[in-house]
């Protein structure tokens, strides 16, 4: 009786700690979204405005430099936190399919698809053509 104690406690821990990186991920990605849309922001302010200069924040340091390259800056960190993203969220699909699979359920049936391809939708738009 104990080791069936012991074995459902350690299920129960593997559920919880697996549900636990689900949430955490959640929230990186929250966070990341949020770090994107304010380097959003800030490109916008730095397009409407036609100064040569600007200051701009790097962590807890306020620094002035050219427009230009805080503009490049900016766009750099979007497409980073970009690639972040959909890490995070190709990684959670595969962790979303193990936390089922630990409380017995059958995974979620279209998490894993994958868009077409250019060269498959370029074959699709053929067929299709040739059957009109």
């Amino acid at each position: 009786m104990k080791i069936e104690q012991q074995e459902s406690l350690k299920h129960i821990q593997q559920v919880e700690e697996k549900a636990g990186e689900i949430l955490t991920d959640r929230q990186e990605i929250i966070a990341l979204d949020k770090r994107r849309n304010e380097d959003r922001v800030g490109m916008r302010a730095l397009q409407k405005e036609n100064c040569k200069k600007t200051w701009i924040t790097v962590g807890p340091l306020l620094i002035k430099m050219p427009s230009t390259t805080a503009e490049e800056l900016l766009v750099k960190d979007q497409k980073e936190c970009d690639i972040e993203i959909n890490k995070i969220r190709s990684n959670l699909k595969i962790k979303v399919n193990e936390l089922r699979d630990l409380e017995l359920n059958p995974p979620v049936s279209g998490l894993m698809l994958q868009p077409l391809t250019h060269k498959e939708m370029t074959a699709i738009n053929l067929v299709m053509g040739q059957s009109s």
